[in-house]
C-alpha cells in the first residue's frame, strides 16, 4: 500500500452469504459476480475461507481482477498456523501459507488477521517467537500483521509491549462477548464489530453509527479515541496518522453489509 494516503477502509467477512442475495445483492444477480458487486459498495473485504482451507493463485489473482483499483482486501491466515503448539509447527504452517498464492493480490493485500481460539491464553514466550516468525516483507511487498486474542489472560500490558515491540495490530475486537483492548501497537489499525441486530435495518443504530465513524475518523488522524478499554493507558501522541480497517462481523450478518455501507457514508467527506 506504499504511496497511498491515509485512508479508512470499511467492509464485512467474506461475500458468499445466501441471505445477503435478499438484503445485499441486486435480485438475479449471478453468484460468481457478487465480489465484483460488493467491491464496488464497499471499500474493503475480509477473506475468511484462507482460514479453513489453502486458496490457490488462481484464486487470488481471479478476486484481485474483480475488483477496483483502490480496493483492499484482508486475509485471515489460516486456523492450521495458530493451533499449533510450537512456535516451530506454527513456522512451518506460516511458511506454506504465503507460499500459496496470497501474493497474486498485490497491491490489494492488506492486513493478515491472525485469530486464536477463545482457549489460547497468553504465553509471552510463546507469542514472542510466534510474531517474530511473521515476515516483515516478500520482495517489495512490506507486509501487515494483526492478531485478534479471544482470552482474558491477553489484557495485560506485557502482550500490549510485546505487539508493540514487532509492530502488530492488537485486534480491536468491539461490542462482542471477547475482550477489548483499544491499545494501538502498529502503524495501522485493525477493528472488528459485531454488535449487528436483525431488528435494526442498519444494523446499528444511529448513534451507533456516528460512534463508531467519528472514532475511525480518530484513528486516522492518529488519535485514540476516548471511551474504549486501553489496557496499558497511555497511548501514541496522535502524531502519526494511520490507515484504518473496520470490518462489520458476526452479530445479525444478514445486517453485516447495510451498516459497514452506512459508516461508510458517514466516513466519506
Amino acid at each position: 500500500m506504499s504511496g497511498k494516503t491515509e485512508r479508512i477502509y470499511v467492509g464485512v467477512g467474506g461475500w458468499n452469504y445466501a441471505p445477503w442475495r435478499d438484503s445485499f445483492y441486486p435480485a438475479g444477480l449471478a453468484h460468481k459476480r457478487e465480489l465484483e458487486y460488493a467491491s464496488r459498495k464497499l471499500t474493503s473485504i475480509e477473506i475468511n475461507a484462507t482460514y479453513y482451507r489453502t486458496q490457490s493463485a488462481t484464486s487470488f489473482a481471479k478476486w484481485r481482477d474483480e475488483t477496483p483499483e483502490d480496493f483492499i482486501f484482508s486475509v485471515k491466515a489460516p486456523r492450521f498456523a495458530v493451533m499449533r503448539k510450537t512456535p516451530k509447527e506454527a513456522g512451518e504452517s506460516i511458511e506454506r501459507f504465503f507460499a500459496s498464492g496470497v501474493m497474486e493480490l498485490g497491491d490489494k493485500l492488506g492486513p493478515i488477521l491472525w485469530q486464536f481460539l477463545p482457549t489460547k491464553k497468553f504465553d509471552p514466550e510463546f507469542f514472542d517467537a510466534f510474531v517474530s516468525l511473521l515476515p516483515k516483507k516478500i520482495g517489495s511487498h512490506a507486509l501487515m500483521h494483526a492478531i485478534e486474542v479471544r482470552h482474558d489472560s491477553f489484557k495485560t500490558t506485557e502482550f500490549v509491549a510485546l505487539a508493540r515491540q514487532h509492530g502488530v495490530a492488537i485486534v480491536i475486537a468491539a461490542d462482542s462477548k471477547y475482550p477489548l483492548i483499544a491499545d494501538l501497537t502498529a502503524p495501522f489499525v485493525y477493528t472488528r464489530i459485531m454488535g449487528t441486530r436483525s431488528d435494526a435495518p442498519l444494523g446499528y443504530d444511529g448513534k451507533a453509527l456516528d460512534d463508531w465513524a467519528q472514532r475511525a475518523r480518530q484513528w486516522a488522524s492518529g488519535a485514540a479515541p476516548s471511551g474504549l478499554d486501553y489496557v496499558a493507558g497511555t497511548q501514541p501522541k496522535a502524531a502519526t496518522p494511520r490507515d484504518v480497517f473496520v470490518y462489520v462481523i458476526s452479530g445479525a450478518k444478514e445486517r453485516n453489509p447495510a451498516a459497514a455501507v452506512a459508516l461508510i457514508e458517514r466516513i466519506s467527506p
